[in-house]
Parts: structure tokens; C-alpha cells; sequence
């Protein structure tokens, strides 16, 4: 969870990062349940969010990029149709902050730490390398673009303004060619990234032997004390 090389285990990297807004989104609205009042609507519900440092292929090739596992969240606190000042309502989001804060400290400068490690293979000559031939793939796709990042803009438009009736087809098709296309770069990657890891282990071992001990009791203890689950998105 804590150090994916892979995309399918950055399914496990989601759950946990999800597992975080799921407490902080629960434990303000208790926060407000508490205080009779509801908070606004303007926030977006806990998501998995993807990992594109990590790109899940699998996933994408079936589900394609406007599609995301849903979030399991318990159930909202009935409406008291009074709303929040603003004082009650910074109120609570602090308290939201400082739940996840509990849960994430104990993590997240090492988790920091391996992502910013990740970063590495921006430069890496295979990696760059493998890159280059991925216009040419996506060309045999009839999607012309000249790099990954063309891709992400190219794949923006189709799906913004495609026919709602097409949308589900149009992301198979632009999921599916990314998959195909992004497959050798993963090829090249993947065993980089888990010599990293085996590096990056052996350079942290006494934080992770301190993990190893503490993070799943203290999953377990917020999923008590928040009532929600840890859950991770399914391919």
C-alpha cells in the first residue's frame, strides 16, 4: 500500500489514500450531526484517484478514464435543514483535518519519500526510451498525438465533447489503446521501479519495521472509531 511499483498495486496505494478522505469526510460529519446543523454541499465525496505515475492498465483497458470504482460511505446523518455558520463549519473541517492527520502521520513523509523517488524514471534513459515509441503506437490507434501528455489532452476533448449516448464507447476505445500502447513502457518500468523499491527498503528499514507494526492496528482502530472500511478499487 505504501510503496507500489506496479499499477495493480497502486489499487492497494488508492485504498489507503481513500481510506484517509473517508475519515476525514465521516468525522466531520459527525462534527455537524453533534452541532445540529448540516455542512455544504460543495465538497466532493471521498474518490479513488488514480495513479497516473502508476498507470493501472488493466483497469483502464476495461474501464477506460471517466470511470471510477465506487467509494463505500456509511450513511450520511439525516438532514436537520439548519446550516452551519461559518465558525461551526471550520470547526468541523478541522476536526475532519486532524482525524486524517492521526491516520496519515504515521505514514505519509515515507510514502512522500518513495514517490518522490519514483519521480527517477522521468529521466531514465530505457524509460525515455520506451516513451518515444509511443506516438507511433497511438498513431496505429488513429489517435495522433506526440507524447503522453498529448494523449491526456487529446483524451479531455474526445470525452468532453462526445455524445453522451457514445461516451461509454469513445472511453473503452481511448482506454484500450492507451493500455495496448502503454504496456511495453510498463514493461520497462516496472522491474526499475522494484529495484528502486528493494533499495529504498533497505535504506528505510527500521521506519518500515516500526510500519510494519503499527499501520494495520492503526487502520483497524479508525475503521472502529469512524465506521467506515478500507476498501480498494477492483480491475
Amino acid at each position: 500500500m505504501l510503496l507500489p511499483a506496479t499499477g495493480a498495486e497502486a489499487r492497494w496505494t488508492q485504498g489507503l489514500d481513500t481510506f484517509g478522505q473517508q475519515v476525514g469526510h465521516t468525522a466531520m460529519a459527525a462534527c455537524a450531526s453533534q452541532g445540529g446543523f448540516d455542512l455544504p454541499q460543495d465538497a466532493p465525496p471521498p474518490a479513488f484517484i488514480r495513479l497516473f505515475e502508476l498507470p493501472d492498465l488493466d483497469f483502464i483497458a476495461r474501464h477506460g478514464f471517466s470511470h471510477s470504482a465506487e467509494v463505500p460511505l456509511p450513511a450520511a446523518p439525516a438532514a436537520t435543514g439548519r446550516s452551519g455558520s461559518p465558525d461551526e463549519v471550520r470547526r468541523c473541517q478541522d476536526e475532519g483535518a486532524a482525524a486524517v492527520g492521526v491516520l496519515r502521520g504515521t505514514y505519509a513523509s515515507l510514502q512522500a519519500a518513495w514517490f518522490k523517488e519514483l519521480g527517477s524514471l522521468n529521466d531514465d534513459p530505457a524509460t525515455v526510451e520506451a516513451l518515444a515509441a509511443l506516438p507511433d503506437c497511438l498513431a496505429g490507434h488513429d489517435i495522433e498525438v506526440s507524447d503522453e501528455d498529448g494523449f491526456f489532452r487529446h483524451t479531455d476533448t474526445r470525452l468532453q465533447s462526445v455524445a453522451p449516448a457514445d461516451l461509454p464507447r469513445e472511453n473503452r476505445v481511448l482506454g484500450s489503446a492507451y493500455a495496448d500502447c502503454m504496456r511495453p513502457v510498463e514493461a520497462v518500468r516496472e522491474p526499475i521501479r522494484e529495484r528502486l523499491r528493494t533499495a529504498f527498503l533497505a535504506d528505510h528499514a527500521a521506519e518500515l519495521d516500526t510500519l510494519r507494526e503499527t499501520l494495520v492496528p492503526s487502520l483497524r482502530g479508525a475503521e472502529e472509531q469512524h465506521g467506515v472500511r478500507l476498501s480498494f478499487p477492483a480491475p
